[in-house]
Parts: structure tokens; sequence; C-alpha cells
């Protein structure tokens, strides 16, 4: 009996254990699948909040026929973009994936808002993520999307701005603050409106657009 009573204590040691690293990793899991509401938090007290940073590989360097696409070329000649290497420029930032169908629906409003805004010293970035390489340059081609545009395999970048859905938008100041926020695909209106805030610098708030596709 001497020698079970050992093991009976070591099977229960073993056994609390396992449950502490079970309840460790169910948290960790949960905690990074958290979305941060950060800048939705913010903007809806009428704050604008620091754009989170990234630097991610150029899937597309788009047009060089304006002032505002020809200020981008050095930032994207080495094939990788930095959110700080557009400081200075109001920033138009969209999330989006090939198979998105809210995105196709948007896509025109976009290259529209593009060719409109290009020569007045606004930039329209997309940022394509979780998608196929080849299925995300088939889409812009389709759409004959012009516009710059990085891509992001996952979806960190996406959970550090808070995104849960895709097309989300998020317009950026000069000073490289966030200042408005779309979720869902973004109108003409609505992408006037937050580029108005952006060139102006000032809180436009968080507004509900058209449909969207849950992220992956």
């Amino acid at each position: 009996m001497s020698g079970v009573r050992p093991l009976r204590y070591a099977g229960r040691a073993l056994a609390v254990i396992l449950a502490g690293a079970f309840v460790g990793l169910l948290a960790y899991g949960l905690l990074s699948q958290a979305d941060d509401t950060t800048i939705d938090d913010s903007l809806s007290r009428a704050q604008a909040v620091p754009a989170p940073a990234f630097e991610l590989r150029v899937l597309q360097t788009g047009d060089a026929a304006s002032a505002t696409a020809r200020a981008l070329t050095p930032a994207l000649a080495d094939g990788r973009l930095a959110l700080r290497e557009l400081r200075g420029t109001p920033v138009v930032l969209n999330f989006w994936a090939s198979w998105c169908l809210p995105c196709r629906e948007e896509a025109p409003t976009l290259q529209a808002a593009w060719v409109a805004q290009r020569s007045r010293g606004v930039a329209l970035l997309g940022l394509n993520m979780q998608d196929i390489t080849d299925d995300a340059r088939a889409f812009l081609r389709e759409f004959g999307a012009t516009y710059p545009n990085v891509r992001d395999g996952s979806n960190g970048v996406a959970r550090r701005y808070g995104v849960t859905g895709l097309p989300e938008t998020f317009f950026i100041s000069a000073r490289g603050d966030v200042v408005g926020h779309v979720i869902g695909v973004v109108s003409p209106v609505q992408l006037r409106d937050g580029i108005a805030a952006a060139v102006a610098g000032r809180p436009a708030g968080v507004a509900e657009g058209g449909q969207r596709r849950r992220t992956r």
C-alpha cells in the first residue's frame, strides 16, 4: 500500500498541472482572438487615435499619373511599405479580400475616389488580407484598380485595427491619426466625408456602411 499512495498523489498532481495548462491555453486563445476596440472607442468620444503601425509587402504599386502617386513611388520602390512612410499625406486605408463578395460591390467606388482624389494629395491604400496573391491581383485587374495595395497573408494588422469583417475603411490624417472608420461597404458620401475629415485632421466617428463578410 505504501507504494500505491505516492502514485496516487503523483496522478492527482499531474491532473492538476494538466488542468492548469488547459485553462491557460484557453485563456490565451480567447485573448489572442479578442478584437481590439481601442480605435472605435476613441472615435465614439470624438477623439482621434494614432494609427497602428505596420510594414507589409507591396501587392501593387499603382499608377504614377498624379502628384500623389509619384510621391508614393519611393516608399513603394523596395517592395515593402510602412505606414510611417506615408506620414504627411492623408490616407484612406481599405481592408479587403478577393473572396469577399461585398468588396466586389465596393471596388468601383474606391477606384472612382482614387481617380478624383489622387491629384489632391490624398492617398488610397488597399490592404489585402487572408487571401491568395494571384486571386488578389486578378481582383485588382478585373476592377481596373490603379491605387497602391499591400498584402497581409494573415489578419494580424486587421486585429490591431479592430477589423472583424470585410470590407472596412479607415481614414488617417497627415499626422498619422485615425479620424474615421466605416464598417462595411463604404458609400461615395462616406468616402467624401471621411476624406474631408482626414484632410482637416478632425475626428469623424464610426459609421455603418453596407454589407460585409466576417474575417476568416
